[in-house]
């Protein structure tokens, strides 16, 4: 599995929120032996077939019904965390359950369902420090760090000028992240030339559009200037060579949860703690 392999794993101790069906906790159980292994899952229906699965397969490793994001105190401390499921910012507790110079293999995402598979390690309790992962891999995001609902989206006249970006980098794998970084309560809707920034919380938005005879024009409205908040950060990527998530790092410590490009000096965006 390479999710475990990612991990550089020994036999330790093991959590993967959620279990789903079971598969993944099967694999671990395999791998780490059923009492190395603490499986959690928010629902209950989903634990309980879950646990039948499992049980099928003559696995009994410990599952938990609740929140993963809290993680098991019980069960700790952890040497290993695996998230299968995506958040907007790493919890807290993980990073007090997760022994230091354990490891954390998570997910980040976001209301734009942009994706970066990131390898932690915790340098103390409270702190991590890691890289981003290469491939193109996405997990469903976790429900707490879900968008808000949204109603009818309707655009309304506001603020034009020339966008000074292809709005088609919001349609590529990374070009949608770093949006996702520098807007983060924003979602990225349309494709190519036709993007949409929405922004749920303030009712802002931007829109862009082809010009006829070249290049585009974009649209704002609202408190939070969207498209200048992504245009200034896919700048900031391509003047970096526009390099793939990989070429991302991430700290976590008391002053936030920062993603950077190449170090930990290089430019970077703050996570939605």
């Amino acid at each position: 599995m390479p999710v475990i392999l990612s991990l550089g794993m020994a036999r330790g101790t093991l959590t993967f929120p959620p279990m789903c069906t079971g598969y993944s906790s099967a694999l671990g159980a395999l791998r780490l032996g059923e009492r190395n292994l603490v499986s959690i899952e928010v629902d209950p229906g989903v634990a309980e077939r879950a646990a039948a699965s499992l049980k099928t397969a003559g696995f009994s490793p410990a599952l938990v019904v609740g929140n993963g994001l809290a993680g098991h105190e019980d069960g700790g401390p952890y040497d290993r965390l695996i998230a299968t499921c995506s958040i907007r910012h790493l919890p807290l507790p993980w990073l007090y359950q997760v022994t230091p110079e354990g490891k954390i293999l998570v997910t980040f995402s976001g209301w734009s369902f942009a994706f970066g598979q990131a390898l932690l390690t915790v340098t103390e309790p409270g702190c991590a420090t890691g890289r981003f992962l290469p491939g193109h891999i996405s997990f469903m995001i976790a429900r707490q760090h879900d968008r808000p609902p949204r109603g009818n989206l309707t655009l309304l006249a506001g603020d034009e000028r020339p966008a000074e970006i292809n709005p088609a980098l919001l349609s590529d794998w990374t070009g949608k992240w770093v949006a996702q970084l520098a807007a983060p309560s924003a979602e990225v809707l349309g494709s190519g030339g036709h993007q949409i920034l929405m922004d749920v919380a303030t009712g802002s938005h931007a829109r862009t559009r082809p010009n006829p005879d070249g290049g585009w024009t974009v649209t704002q409205r609202g408190p939070l200037r969207l498209w200048d908040q992504v245009e200034d950060a896919i700048k900031e990527w391509q003047s970096q060579g526009a390099p793939h998530q990989e070429g991302f790092g991430i700290t976590i410590d008391g002053d936030g949860q920062r993603v950077w490009i190449g170090n930990e000096d290089g430019p970077g965006w703050n996570l939605p703690v």
